[in-house]
């Protein structure tokens, strides 16, 4: 049976898309059923316990989520939905430059996806722009170790 994952993209430059290519080519590759899926629009309800979610995002502005994540990230803090069994990962994207706020964005994600009862698979990536490697050169090796964690996840649930 084919896993089901989305990848949930909040971006303001386009950055976190290509991320998000990189990684579901790595998931189709394993026989994953793929979706990638803007946050625009988006609301709590996106979430379902049927198939797994990596959260792909930059930080904005002060350490805010991107502008199309905003929706999304608000209707999960006034509904307050039950995610239990709900399994993700995170890959952020930020800047050292700005330390105080350094892939807040993502950080911000994980934290409220884990006080509404989601599963965290492995660790959350935080990729530094600032760093001279390109994020999309390591979401490809990120991308294998997280769906190993899943899939043995998923296996054992």
């Amino acid at each position: 049976m084919n896993q089901r994952i989305s990848i949930l993209v909040a971006t303001m430059t386009g950055t976190a898309e290509l991320v998000a290519d990189e990684i579901g080519e790595v998931l189709v590759a394993r026989g994953v059923d793929l979706d990638i899926r803007p946050m625009d629009g988006l609301g709590a309800d996106v979430f379902a316990p049927d198939r797994g979610y990596i959260i792909c995002t930059s930080t904005y502005g002060h350490g805010d989520v991107p502008d199309n994540a905003r929706a999304l990230f608000a209707s999960l803090e006034r509904a307050r939905p039950d995610l239990l069994g709900v399994c993700y990962g995170v890959f952020a994207l930020g800047d050292m430059t700005y330390a105080d706020t350094f892939c807040f964005g993502g950080r911000k994600f994980d934290d409220l996806l884990r006080s509404l009862g989601a599963i965290r698979i492995g660790e959350r990536m935080e990729h530094d722009a600032s760093s001279g490697t390109m994020p999309e050169d390591e979401a490809a090796e990120w991308a294998e170790q997280w769906f190993d964690q899943y899939a043995v996840t998923v296996a054992n649930a």
